[in-house]
């Protein structure tokens, strides 16, 4: 038993220990959860989870080498990673300093005095009780946004391949794979708490100027995040 559960919970702790910090990832689920799409959040939780199962497999099987021997591959996915993300940031920062028609209102329904959204007659959302400012965003913006700030992230091949890879080959034997599942393990419930767990932050957003504030934050984590890439940091 303690030749499989202890790695496993090893794993578990050491993944969950890498990715539990504010990051560009982190920041944009939780902002995603927050707007309440269940089918949007789902699919994005899907796919950062199953990307660091993934690179971790791949840091356990030795991919890490072939990174390592390719440097300028690394170049130009930093390059790339840090233009994404301080675009993103500056989409974040000017829906901090002007939120406007890019944004809707959702019912905050956990929030005293919530009540039904009203439609105008436009279309659009028309202000109502227990209602909150927050931008819609579809399925496939959201994969594809996943999809670039995961893969588009250096540090995601030398923390997860590289440094997940060679504690998990520490292991011996077949511990290496428990090892390695309890990591993955970790990073399932990392993302599925953070994505579906970020609603019961809504009472707190059913006020447009909390928008802004997490707007804001997020610009200043993304365009920080941007620029230290882009100076190779």
């Amino acid at each position: 038993m303690n030749d499989t559960l202890l790695p496993a919970l090893m794993g578990f702790g050491t993944g969950l220990a890498l990715i539990v910090a504010i990051g560009a990832q982190n920041a944009y689920l939780l902002r995603l959860g927050i707007d309440g799409r269940p089918s949007a959040v789902l699919a994005v939780v899907l796919v950062c989870a199953v990307s660091d199962a993934l690179l971790i497999t791949a840091g356990v099987v030795g991919v890490g080498g072939l990174v390592e021997a390719l440097p300028a591959a690394m170049v130009a996915i930093r390059l790339l990673g840090a233009g994404f993300l301080v675009v993103y940031g500056l989409f974040a920062a000017h829906r901090a300093l002007r939120p406007g028609r890019a944004q809707v209102l959702v019912p905050a329904a956990s929030a005293p005095g919530a009540g039904p959204e009203g439609e105008g007659a436009d279309g659009g959302t028309t202000a109502g009780p227990g209602t909150a400012l927050a931008t819609r965003t579809g399925i496939g913006a959201a994969l594809l946004t996943a999809l670039a700030l995961t893969w588009l992230n250096p540090h995601v091949y030398l923390d997860t391949v590289l440094f997940l890879g060679s504690v998990a080959n520490q292991q011996v034997g077949e511990a290496r794979w428990w090892w390695a599942g309890g990591a993955v393990t970790g990073s399932f419930v990392w993302f599925f708490a953070l994505g579906f767990g970020a609603r019961l932050l809504r009472p707190v957003f059913a006020r447009p100027g909390a928008w802004r504030v997490l707007d804001g934050v997020i610009a200043v984590v993304m365009l920080t995040l941007g620029v230290r890439l882009a100076l190779g940091g």
